[in-house]
């Protein structure tokens, strides 16, 4: 009996110890509750999953990044782009078909619907299309061109809410250094935004007509084909230019990009709005060839000919002639207008842009060998 019961002791404390180490066991594999805590659950609670990511903060935003972010926000709005279609017929089927042969980047002038780009851009066009920053296409009529100065306007006839003029700035105290900012369609993509600096000023470039565009703003910000037309901004989101060319041989940016100043937009865009063309004053004379004036080694512009009752006429000034023997003799040579000097038939014209019709200037001129002056009165050209 007394084995016995020793046996049934050392049964009982065999399972008393056997179920304390499985609660134990059971215990530490589910703490407290059958339920995974807040901290070992793989599903995000509501406050996880709406937390900002720390890189999205405008917070981590530079000042000067802020800065751009908005200047392109703004100036975004008034950029469109332009599509130049030309009209080919086919010459079995004879049927006509539209073909893109070139696009480009162009900005809203006012909210009548009048859109300024470059003339190249619009050059040889059957038809015009522009996209307007809502991405809505529309037809394109051509206002006015200026050759001389790789300008044109279009008109849109879209609604006035849908148009964003671009604040005009100005280019007389432009600095080289300063920032700026150029965009563009370019390759035909949308909207980009490149910044640079102001290169150099009062830059010479020559025009889709061969004369030669003054006070041209030089920036390294990149332009590419597709940005001519667009706008280029100061860091305050104002036109100070309209990007016309870069300087490369590869056909892509080289930090060379040139711009037309809006000093010259602000005067030839409502001229051709106005007129569809640019009305310059006139003295009333035909002159000889540039070439002719090197070959006799002359700075100034040789009158060939006189307009009969024109200013010049009035004036008494002198055009080319062959004399009794039948030997040339040169005409008047323009050296100044008000003073400024003039030294071929582009510096002249530039000059006269300068006034306007109906104005009074005082012309130098040599004849004979001997400088002289004359007043007379700009005229309208007819």
């Amino acid at each position: 009996m007394g084995a016995l019961r020793s046996i049934l002791v050392i049964l009982v404390l065999v399972i008393v110890f056997a179920v304390g180490w499985g609660m134990g066991a059971w215990r530490g594999q589910f703490p407290r509750t059958h339920l995974p805590s807040r901290e070992a659950s793989a599903e995000p609670t509501d406050a996880s999953a709406q937390a900002p990511d720390p890189g999205d903060s405008a917070d981590d935003l530079t000042p000067e990044e802020r800065r751009d972010i908005a200047v392109f926000e703004r100036a975004a709005r008034s950029v469109v782009f332009i599509t130049n279609v030309a009209l080919h017929r086919d010459i079995f089927s004879l049927n006509v078909f539209e073909i893109p042969q070139g696009s480009g980047t162009g900005f809203t002038w006012d909210r009548r619907g009048h859109v300024v780009t470059n003339y190249h851009v619009v050059a040889g066009a059957s038809a015009l299309l522009v996209t307007t920053a809502d991405h809505s296409e529309w037809e394109a009529k051509l206002v006015g061109v200026a050759p001389d100065k790789d300008l044109a306007v279009l008109h849109i006839d879209a609604t006035p809410d849908r148009l964003v003029p671009l604040e005009l700035g100005g280019a007389s105290r432009l600095r080289v250094g300063q920032h700026v900012f150029a965009i563009g369609n370019p390759f035909g993509l949308d909207q980009t935004l490149t910044k640079g600096v102001v290169s150099a000023l009062g830059r010479e470039l020559g025009s889709p007509s061969g004369r030669t565009i003054t006070d041209v703003i030089q920036t390294d910000a990149a332009i590419n084909p597709g940005n001519s037309g667009g706008p280029l901004l100061d860091s305050r989101g104002r036109l100070i230019g309209v990007n016309t060319a870069i300087y490369s041989r590869s056909g892509g940016s080289a930090g060379i990009g040139f711009a037309v100043p809006v000093d010259t937009v602000r005067w030839i865009v409502p001229q051709l709005i106005q007129h569809g063309k640019v009305i310059r004053p006139i003295i009333g004379v035909e002159l000889l060839p540039d070439e002719v004036a090197r070959r006799f080694d002359i700075s100034g512009a040789i009158i060939g000919a006189v307009v009969p009752g024109g200013p010049a006429d009035r004036a008494g000034l002198r055009g080319t002639e062959r004399d009794s023997q039948g030997r040339l003799r040169l005409g008047d040579v323009l050296t100044s207008v008000d003073g400024r000097k003039v030294s071929d038939a582009d510096t002249l014209l530039r000059e006269l842009e300068r006034r306007q019709p109906g104005a009074e200037a005082k012309i130098g001129y040599i004849r004979d060998g001997k400088p002289q002056t004359v007043r007379l009165r700009l005229a309208s050209p007819q």
